[in-house]
């Protein structure tokens, strides 16, 4: 029997595989965490929209091979996937020397961790590993 924990974060997936942007910001609380792979943290279902636009301008992802753990009181879930991508237009924060965008696809193994609250992602901390990405889209 799948829990609260568990359907929330597949829900985050699902949401996020459709392109329904109204429908995964919801799943956030408003002073949402994010910690961004190799950055910094940010705070707010704002800045998460804002995060989220600029990676749709640049990106186009879906994720796939999702498993997710929880633990025994639903407060902390980690997931594990596989993100398929397309990098379609440059982006200005990726590290100097990247190749531009030309529509290169990528393959990544990601690894996200989560504390969840009153039925809303309170925090996600995404893991994946940067030299690999640009090795492929170089």
């Amino acid at each position: 029997m799948m829990s609260d924990a568990e359907r929330l974060v597949r829900a985050y997936y699902a949401a996020f595989n459709s392109g329904d942007r109204a429908a995964f910001l919801d799943l956030l609380a408003d002073d949402v965490q994010h910690v961004v792979s190799q950055g910094t943290t940010e705070t707010g279902r704002a800045a998460f929209a804002a995060f989220m636009a600029h990676m749709d301008r640049c990106y186009r992802e879906q994720v796939t091979d999702l498993v997710v753990m929880v633990d025994g009181t639903g407060t902390r879930a980690a997931a594990e996937f596989i993100v398929h991508g397309t990098y379609i237009a440059t982006d200005a924060g990726v590290p100097a020397g990247t190749a531009p965008a030309r529509g290169q696809t990528y393959t990544l193994p990601v690894g996200a961790f989560f504390t969840l609250h009153d039925g809303r992602v309170a925090r996600i901390a995404n893991h994946y590993n940067l030299a690999d990405w640009c090795r492929q889209v170089a």
